[in-house]
C-alpha cells in the first residue's frame, strides 16, 4: 500500500513531469534500448519514429499520477492494457528493467529538481502499478491456458487464404500449423501477429481485430495497408502481409486478448459504428450476434468511397436475408461511379443528427471502432443525445492509451 506521502508527493509533481513528459519518454526509450536491444522486438518502430509512443507513455504516466488517490477510476484503462501486455509477451520480469530506465530518466532529464524523496516516491508507486498489471496479467495467461484450444507465448499458423476485400484491405484465414483446435474468443477482440521485418532487422507484432465468428478452427483477421504519404511512414508489418505473405505461408500468433467486445448473450439491441479498417471487429461482432436473429442490429460505416469499403457485399447479403439488420453507409468522398441509394446512403462523415431516429433506441449498445478522432466525435454526439456512457463501447489500437 502506497503511503499518503507517496502519494502526496506524486500528485504534487505530476505537473512538472507532464510539463517535460515527452523529453523524459524519450530519454527513457533510449536508454532502455541502449541496454537491453532484445527489448526492440516488442515495441512498434513507426509510432516510435512517429513519437507516438512517447507521447503516450508521457499521458499514461501523467494520468496515474492524477488518479493516485482513486486507482479504480482507471480499472478499464488498466485492464486493457493487461490483454495489450499478455497479447505482445510482457513478462513479469521485465517490469524492474522498465522502472529502473524510467526512474533514472527523470532523474537525469530533471536533475536537482528530482530529489531522493521525489524519486523515492515515484518508485513506490511504479511498483504498485507494476504489481497491479502483473497480477492481471498473470490471470490473463493463466485463463488461456486453461481454455480448450488455447496457449501462451507464440503459436505457429498456416496461412490458409489470402483474399482481397477492397483496394487496401485484404483478409488472412490462419490455421494452427500442428492441426489443433484453437480457443474461441469474444467478437470484437484481437489476435497479435509477430513477423521479422528485413528492413528492420527487428521482429514486429501487429494486433489486429479478429474479422469473423468464432470457429474453433481458424482466424481471421483483416489488414489495412497502412502508409502511402508524408504524415506516415510505411507501415512495415502491413506491407509484409499484403506485398510479401502469401497462401501456405507461416507466422506466429499469440492467442486472442482485449476487453473490447460484445456481449454475446444479452438480447437489447446493439448499434455498430465504424469508420474505415474499423469495421473489422463489427463484422466479427455482426456475424456473431445474428446467429441469434431475433436480435435488432444497425450498423452505421464510414468509408471514403466504395474502392475501399471492404465486405460491402456481405453486409448487403445479411441485409436481404435478416430482417432485423440494417446498415447505413457513408461516404465522404464517393466515386462518380459510386450510386447514392445504392453503393451507400449518405454523402460525407458519418453524422448521428443524420440518423437520429433510426439509432436512437431504447436499452440500445453502442459499439464504435475507427481512427480517434471519429471514436470521439460519435462518442460524444451519442452523449449528447442523451445515450448513458454505460451504453457506449469503445476500442483505442495502438499507442493512445489514457487519451486525452
Amino acid at each position: 500500500m502506497l503511503t499518503q506521502k507517496t502519494k502526496d508527493t506524486v500528485k504534487a509533481t505530476a505537473p512538472v513531469l507532464a510539463e517535460h513528459g515527452v523529453d523524459i519518454i524519450r530519454h527513457f526509450y533510449k536508454r532502455m534500448f541502449d541496454a537491453h536491444p532484445e527489448l526492440k522486438n516488442m515495441f512498434n518502430v513507426s509510432h516510435q519514429e512517429r513519437g507516438e509512443q512517447q507521447q503516450a507513455l508521457a499521458r499514461a504516466v501523467y494520468a496515474y499520477a492524477a488518479n493516485i488517490e482513486d486507482p479504480q477510476s482507471l480499472s478499464a484503462v488498466l485492464k486493457g492494457i493487461a490483454h495489450k501486455h499478455v497479447s505482445l509477451g510482457v513478462r513479469a520480469e521485465q517490469y524492474p528493467i522498465v522502472g529502473e530506465h524510467l526512474l533514472a530518466s527523470i532523474k537525469e532529464v530533471l536533475g536537482d529538481a528530482a530529489t531522493d524523496d521525489i524519486i523515492s516516491a515515484w518508485a513506490q508507486a511504479y511498483g504498485n502499478l507494476a504489481d497491479i498489471l502483473a497480477g492481471m496479467e498473470s490471470e490473463l495467461t493463466e485463463a488461456s491456458a486453461a481454455t480448450p484450444g488455447g496457449w501462451n507465448g507464440w503459436r505457429e499458423f498456416v496461412v490458409q487464404s489470402k483474399q482481397p476485400e477492397s483496394d487496401v484491405i485484404t483478409s488472412f484465414v490462419l490455421e494452427p500449423k500442428d492441426g489443433k483446435p484453437v480457443m474461441n474468443f469474444e467478437p470484437g477482440q484481437y489476435i497479435s501477429v509477430a513477423v521479422q521485418v528485413p528492413k528492420l532487422g527487428l521482429q514486429q507484432i501487429r494486433q489486429y481485430s479478429l474479422s469473423d465468428a468464432p470457429n474453433g478452427r481458424s482466424y481471421r483477421i483483416s489488414v489495412k495497408r497502412e502508409g502511402g504519404n508524408e504524415w506516415h511512414r510505411p507501415g512495415y508489418v502491413s506491407t509484409l502481409l499484403h506485398d510479401q505473405v502469401k497462401e501456405g505461408d507461416v507466422i506466429k500468433l499469440a492467442a486472442p486478448y482485449g476487453n473490447f467486445y460484445i456481449d454475446v448473450n444479452a438480447s437489447t439491441p446493439v448499434v455498430l459504428l465504424s469508420g474505415g479498417v474499423g469495421l473489422t471487429p463489427m463484422i466479427s461482432m455482426l456475424n456473431r450476434v445474428l446467429q441469434s436473429p431475433q436480435r435488432k442490429v444497425i450498423f452505421v460505416h464510414g468509408a471514403r468511397n466504395s474502392s475501399v469499403h471492404a465486405m460491402k457485399d456481405h453486409l448487403l447479403k445479411i441485409a436481404q436475408r435478416q430482417p432485423n439488420f440494417k446498415p447505413y453507409i457513408f461516404y465522404n468522398e464517393p466515386l462518380p461511379s459510386d450510386q447514392p441509394g445504392k453503393d451507400f446512403d449518405f454523402p460525407g462523415m458519418v453524422d448521428i443528427d443524420r440518423i437520429s431516429d433510426v439509432i436512437m433506441i431504447p436499452d440500445a449498445d453502442y459499439y464504435i471502432c475507427g481512427p480517434i478522432p471519429f471514436m470521439r466525435m460519435q462518442h460524444d454526439a451519442l452523449l449528447g443525445k442523451g445515450v448513458k456512457e454505460g451504453r457506449i463501447h469503445y476500442e483505442v489500437f495502438g499507442p493512445d492509451l489514457f487519451a486525452e
